[in-house]
């Protein structure tokens, strides 16, 4: 294999993983806010023998 076109894949190689970790996030989640509290909050029971 030629010198240059090995050292050509090597650099392409090296250049898609830095940009696959470096570029913008590909994540396709929702954006969903802040979420509603519709609960009770919990207050723990008081002992009887305090």
């Amino acid at each position: 294999m030629n010198i240059s076109k090995l050292f050509a894949e090597m650099t392409q190689y090296i250049s898609e993983a830095v940009v696959r970790i470096f570029g913008p996030s590909d994540d396709a989640y929702p954006s969903t806010g802040v979420q509603p509290f519709s609960g009770e909050p919990f207050h723990e029971p008081r002992r009887a023998d305090w």
